[in-house]
């Protein structure tokens, strides 16, 4: 089993940054691919951001490309979101997950990830 806890969060303003962190426990061997997924009230739950092991590929939402930037920590592993720019629309809860898969279609679908956090609060007031 891995968990994962994520921190980071809060109450910012309008061009302010954040920077996520998603530490995993349990174990990390099989873990092939980490991403941050986010829920605003009222909305569907979306994807923002993926990172694959092999290469450390890295894919992006179209709205966060350029502000924000995924990145892991070898070797503990730990997952981080670094937002740039936040904008208000960029409030909701933001959620660490990781994929036991090597290789899926779609990183952005939510079905290619096997284990998820709790969620995390970012909030960006205008």
């Amino acid at each position: 089993q891995v968990q994962l806890v994520e921190s980071g969060g809060g109450l910012v303003q309008a061009g302010d940054s954040l920077r996520l962190s998603c530490a995993p426990s349990g174990r990390s061997f099989g873990i092939y691919a980490m991403g941050w997924f986010r829920q605003a009230p009222g909305k569907e739950r979306e994807f923002v951001a993926a990172i694959t092991e092999v290469r450390y590929m890295t894919y992006y939402e179209q709205s966060v490309k350029g502000r924000f930037t995924i990145s892991r920590d070898n070797p503990n592993a730990t997952l981080y979101l670094q937002m740039n720019s936040l904008k208000p629309e960029d409030t909701a809860v933001y959620y660490c997950a990781a994929s036991e898969s090597t290789w899926t279609p779609d990183w952005a679908d939510g079905k290619a990830y096997h284990y998820w956090g709790q969620g995390i609060q970012v909030t960006v007031s205008s």
